[in-house]
């Protein structure tokens, strides 16, 4: 059921998910024997479906698996495409620094191996996805090449009716934990020159497993944490480590003027002071005077 208008702005133009590291290992087994990496991954996207949403798209940004190893990917693919395909999305799969580009081809795009940046674009129904490959082989810190952005100012150059979101694994912000700044995306000024002033709206990350958001060339860039483990923020930042919870994904309402980011936490919890479907059609029958004595007025 679409929602009926009932304050300044109309319905969100669409919707697109985001989520990020979700670290599959082969075999299907717990990531470091503790974190429940498959049954995290299965219970964000059953989370997904059960909040009705229908998204243009479900974006993964990065460290798909662990190791980049054959069947993590194939049980990736196993678990997410129907999921995504139920949904009605497009499904757009972003490399991190754990994953391995020959494997990535093969397991999860169906072409052939190669170690080649996978760089991809999206139509989504107006909105332009350009995913960027900041992995490096053999490392865990980013990069983009010259030839890279050399082919990102080419899409730039390319108009979008909706304009153009990018997703790419290494944030484009400072990394506020000692020691994460060393696998940050390098040289990040030459990112910069090509994206200020060209219509993007949105900067999708990964890599940090913790929600952050900031601005880069102007932009809003927005990390969602990780479906596997998050960083435990409230230790001394020296002592920041892995934790088992905190875990979310992020939804992106994209309006003409503005894209709304909201993080989801995952996860069943407690609900209280609810208000039931007839409670909300009793005021969408409503005028708009009517509604703000039924629902603004302090009682």
């Amino acid at each position: 059921m679409s929602r009926i208008q009932m304050g300044q702005y109309p319905p969100a133009r669409q919707t697109v998910v985001h989520m990020s590291d979700p670290h599959l290992v082969a075999g299907g087994e717990p990531l470091y024997g503790i974190v429940p990496v498959v049954e995290n991954l299965r219970a964000a996207l059953a989370q997904i479906e059960r909040m009705g949403l229908r998204p243009s798209a479900v974006v993964f940004t990065g460290d798909l698996t662990d190791l980049g190893e054959p069947d993590a990917y194939r049980r990736l693919r196993e678990i997410v495409e129907p999921a995504v395909e139920a949904l009605g999305a497009r499904l757009c799969w972003v490399p991190g620094n754990h994953d391995e580009r020959e494997a990535m081809r093969v397991g999860l795009l169906d072409e052939a191996p190669s170690l080649a940046p996978i760089d991809r674009v999206w139509d989504l129904d107006g909105l332009r996805l350009i995913g960027l490959d900041t992995s490096v082989p053999g490392f865990h810190h980013g990069e983009l090449s010259r030839s890279q952005l050399e082919w990102l100012d080419a899409r730039l150059n390319e108009p979008a009716e909706h304009g153009t979101v990018i997703a790419l694994h290494h944030p484009p912000i400072p990394t506020t934990q000692p020691m994460f700044d060393i696998l940050e995306l390098r040289e990040q000024h030459l990112l910069a020159d090509v994206v200020r002033g060209r219509g993007v709206r949105a900067i999708l990350g990964g890599h940090l497993h913790y929600s952050a958001h900031g601005t880069f060339a102007g932009i809003p860039v927005s990390v969602a944490a990780a479906t596997c483990y998050t960083m435990n923020l409230s230790m001394p930042q020296r002592a920041v480590n892995g934790m088992t919870g905190g875990q979310s994904f992020q939804i992106l309402d994209v309006y003409d003027d503005t894209i709304v980011h909201s993080v989801v936490p995952l996860g069943e919890h407690t609900t209280f002071d609810t208000f039931d479907d007839a409670f909300i059609t009793r005021l969408e029958e409503l005028t708009p005077e009517q509604r703000v004595e039924a629902f603004s007025r302090k009682r």
